[in-house]
């Protein structure tokens, strides 16, 4: 699909505030008309020139560098002039509006980059790679945003589309001679041929999460009993005194959120009020917003003070009970147990108890970790237990970044390919595995955009700053 007969578009394209430099940048068929009334002349393409700005009453704005990409080399696939002037509001602000008198718009946000997308300049992954290279928060964000930007993360998913097309038409073929006395099922190693490819998509949908990991962080709710180092386990964790520690339980009301890097993994992390049942009013307030933060968070550390397994006599049941964490989070996979305040444990008889790799309460092994956030003993240990849990290792190569929406179109076409492989192995109806395999196609198709809606575009782009 290419744009034709499409409006001129304009925008600034640099950030908001004061800079050295401050980009204009003009998309579409009336560039040069645009360049001659601005510039006074039209530019070469893909050189700089070094030249005056004019208002549409020849008035100087500013002088600088103005560059003419032409189509199809360009960045939209269209005709493309590029603005450098001083990055003052002002001064931007006012070539902007000498473009629209001369007959441009201002772009929709993110228009830039549909214009690219609709010019197959670049598939859908890519065009979100720029926004997730934009919004990196870490080095490893921006590897990974820069790899599927580079097409890493394309190429994968074409190679599956070509697989299974590859399968499709065999079992087109096959249908159109289902009388004659071939199992073309045997044959054309149909089943080692799916199963291959069914092992290429769990190998991308592994690489896939991690990517939407890097992009989106995870979120970690630090729950517990009031005093049990909840704050303070966010201050190790962060490396500063984000939050206020005392001894005086009910000291944190609120949640409180920090944005650390572990490992390149953006991680949220949440102190909440201690659970407990108070009279006060703002307490309970701040003991909702606590039940709410750790309902929603994508993993919870339950903070427990190593002493009061004394307290409870030793009971982790009932010691569980007296969080008043919510049950459904012990039947998860997203619950990990802090045993805090292992400095002051020493010869206690608790200590039997407590470990660094898991525990039973309720009849349920849960992970567990033993830290002391006072001397920071064991954080680095919680630190690489939060990465296992979320399946990301540093050592992984080739990384590329994803979205939810990534993930959940390969887990519909992992479903179709299940269910291909299911009745190829039953001897299934060559039409049903036939049209497992197209929607499973689909699916992928959805990724780079190859299959799409108007709608779906309309909400990716409506993502991206106006500029971009």
């Amino acid at each position: 699909m290419t744009i034709t007969d499409t409006d001129t578009i304009c925008a600034i394209a640099t950030a908001p505030g004061r800079s050295g430099v401050g980009i204009v940048r003009i998309s579409g068929p009336d560039c040069l008309s645009v360049s001659q009334q601005i510039l006074g002349f039209s530019p070469e393409p893909r050189k700089a020139y070094f030249t005056d700005f004019h208002r549409s009453d020849s008035e100087i704005i500013d002088r600088g560098i103005a560059i003419y990409f032409k189509a199809p080399n360009s960045f939209t696939g269209e005709d493309i002039l590029e603005l450098q002037g001083h990055g003052g509001y002002f001064i931007l602000n006012s070539i902007l509006k000498t473009a629209l008198e001369k007959g441009c718009r201002i772009a929709r946000p993110g228009e830039f980059s549909e214009r690219a997308f609709l010019n197959n300049k670049m598939d859908l992954t890519q065009v979100e790679a720029i926004a997730d290279l934009i919004n990196a928060n870490t080095e490893q964000a921006a590897r990974s945003a820069f790899r599927t930007l580079e097409g890493e993360f394309s190429r994968r998913i074409n190679e599956l589309v070509a697989s299974i097309t590859e399968l499709r038409i065999y079992l087109e073929a096959a249908i159109d001679f289902t009388d004659e006395d071939i199992d073309f099922i045997s044959e054309g190693n149909t089943v080692e041929k799916l199963d291959t490819i069914v092992g290429q998509i769990e190998a991308v949908f592994k690489q896939a999460r991690v990517g939407a990991i890097l992009q989106e962080g995870i979120n970690v709710a630090i729950a517990g009993r009031p005093n049990a180092g909840k704050s303070s386990l966010l201050n190790s964790l962060s490396g500063r005194d984000s939050a206020i520690v005392t001894d005086i339980p009910g000291t944190t009301r609120d949640t409180l959120k920090e944005l650390i890097d572990i490992d390149g993994i953006p991680v949220h992390i949440i102190d909440t009020a201690g659970l407990r049942t108070s009279a006060d009013i703002v307490e309970q307030e701040g003991v909702r917003r606590a039940r709410q933060a750790i309902e929603d968070a994508d993993l919870v550390l339950l903070v427990l003070d190593s002493l009061s397994l004394q307290e409870a006599k030793e009971n982790l049941d009932q010691l569980f009970a007296e969080t008043q964490l919510p049950e459904q989070v012990l039947d998860s996979d997203r619950l990990l147990v802090v045993f805090n305040k292992m400095d002051l444990l020493e010869n206690s008889p608790s200590i039997g108890l407590i470990t660094n790799d898991q525990v039973q309460i309720m009849q349920i092994a849960v992970p567990s970790v033993c830290v002391s956030a006072k001397t920071e003993d064991g954080i680095e240990k919680l630190r690489d237990r939060l990465k296992s849990m979320v399946g990301y290792s540093t050592s992984e190569e080739g990384n590329f970044s994803a979205r939810e929406r990534h993930i959940q179109a390969l887990q519909s076409a992992r479903k179709f390919l299940d269910s291909a492989a299911s009745q190829l192995r039953g001897a299934g109806n060559l039409e049903l595995i036939a049209e497992d395999l197209r929607q499973a196609q689909n699916s992928l198709g959805e990724i780079t955009g190859q299959v799409t809606s108007d709608d779906l575009l309309g909400q990716i782009f409506s993502t991206f700053c106006i500029g971009k």
